[in-house]
């Protein structure tokens, strides 16, 4: 059976500001679809023959937005597993290979990471049918993207002879780094070199046997963390010890470039790993002067350039090859040409210990979401978003107290030793120190606004008694 691998990891932080590390590039709608990157990986998966419920593959922060975008499009997965730390793509995948094994001795693999766009599913799909003949046969396949320009920040695979037993698949004559303008230019005008995608398709036995003759480190550690891992709710949690020890690589150095049964087989599906401005500018839309214009947005004698308003108001003139997203605490303006150096203002902001570098103003969690609306000395307001069914940890604050005023749906609030509910404006007082609980009883949303106040207004100021997430912060 066939087990998609999809791979939720990354911080997608060249597409910040609307990307960051709390609520990244994966889990956004970025080509105004209706639908997440994660939730198109998985949709495009529809019509593909004898498959298997997919593999999720994430860190802990993140595990709650995976279940939650699968829960959304119908989708059961076959697990979901949570890597304690980040050790690339080869432990990665060593980890689904032993889980699908567990499920079905001929399990076969096809990976995917969870942030790429691809436009024609059909040849896609095709793609994969022919990958696992060549799959079937021991081959380790990757997928081979027809280049359609001279790219430097792609690596290329270089493809050798044809396979005997499959058409349209190629044995593999070397992987090559990232290239200058120079070699890209000329591997664009070679037949035999494509993109290399980071898409696979293999037996898991077959992978695992590979991972274990080449880098044999990684699949004692990836298989020691796996015999120790343990249910926590809906999710998988990788042993933290074994899996930290592991050597962190990727899959194509690990396995790929080394195996003597690595096969390409070419894919000409309008795919696009959007890892820029620039390629959200490529695969959009455009108007008469070649914009891409998306939210509230007045553009005059602009060219060529990407206009996003996330939260307001934007208006340009006289722009020519220019990204310009706003989003409600943070706007980048940036030469269409240098949007792959967005990470640097990233690293910088970290350096500064700005949050916006790594969250959201709206911050998102199991039960829903909240959002810091004004915050000065001593006090803060939020509003706090509560989804039908869900509740808050019961917690207690050493510093602050808090005021909750309902602004539409039902809240059922737990103070200390009452449990009461609130209707639309009415208001309840949390004192400093005592236990207390938010849940959403109904069946719409509850919006509350709180007003926080105390000599200290972090969120590490929590101190959990009870959550139905399993958090512990």
């Amino acid at each position: 059976m066939l087990f998609p691998v999809i791979l939720c990891g990354g911080s997608g932080s060249r597409l910040w500001p609307l990307s960051r590390e709390a609520y990244p590039k994966q889990f956004l709608d970025l080509t105004q679809s209706g639908q997440s990157m994660l939730q198109m990986t998985l949709l495009r998966l529809q019509g593909l023959s004898d498959i298997a419920a997919p593999l999720a593959i994430c860190n802990q922060e993140h595990r709650f937005l995976v279940a939650e975008q699968l829960h959304s499009i119908d989708i059961v997965p076959a697990g979901i597993l949570l890597e304690p730390v980040a050790r690339n793509t080869a432990p990665a995948v060593a980890l689904a290979a032993f889980s699908a094994l567990e499920k079905d001795s001929d399990a076969v693999l096809l990976v995917l990471p969870a942030d790429h766009c691809i436009g024609d599913i059909a040849a896609f799909q095709t793609g994969v049918d022919k990958a696992r003949e060549a799959a079937d046969a021991g081959s380790l396949v990757t997928f081979g993207i027809l280049p359609e320009s001279a790219e430097t920040g792609y690596g290329y695979i270089e493809r050798g002879t044809a396979l005997d037993t499959v058409s349209g698949a190629y044995n593999i004559q070397r992987f090559v780094e990232k290239p200058n303008k120079a070699d890209a230019e000329r591997y664009l005008a070679d037949d035999n070199f494509t993109w290399n995608s980071g898409m696979f398709l293999f037996r898991a036995d077959q992978l695992l046997a590979e991972l274990e003759l080449h880098a044999p480190a990684i699949y004692r550690a990836c298989q020691q963390a796996h015999e120790q891992a343990y249910r926590d709710l809906d999710f998988t949690r990788i042993e933290e010890q074994a899996f930290t020890a592991c050597p962190s690589d990727s899959i194509d150095y690990a396995v790929m470039e080394k195996t003597a049964k690595g096969v390409m087989v070419p894919l000409d599906a309008a795919w696009n790993d959007v890892g820029s401005w620039s390629a959200i500018w490529d695969i959009s839309d455009k108007d008469a002067q070649g914009n891409v214009v998306v939210g509230d947005a007045l553009v005059e004698d602009s060219q060529n350039s990407l206009i996003y308003s996330d939260s307001r108001l934007v208006t340009t003139l006289g722009l020519n090859d220019t990204v310009v997203v706003e989003t409600a605490d943070a706007v980048l303006v940036a030469n269409k040409n240098r949007v792959q150096d967005v990470k640097s203002l990233v690293t910088a902001l970290k350096q500064q210990t700005r949050y916006e570098g790594a969250m959201h103003k709206v911050v998102y969690r199991p039960w829903g979401s909240y959002e810091s609306i004004c915050a000065s000395e001593r006090f803060q307001v939020k509003q706090i978003i509560v989804n039908p069914g869900q509740k808050l940890s019961l917690q207690m604050h050493h510093h602050r107290a808090e005021h909750w005023i309902v602004v539409s749906g039902t809240a059922e609030v737990t103070c200390e030793d009452k449990v009461f509910k609130l209707q639309e404006d009415e208001s309840t007082y949390i004192p400093l120190g005592h236990r207390h609980r938010l849940a959403n009883p109904g069946k719409m949303l509850l919006k509350l606004i709180e007003v926080q106040s105390g000599s200290y207004l972090g969120e590490d100021d929590i101190v959990r008694f009870d959550d139905d997430y399993g958090r512990d912060k």
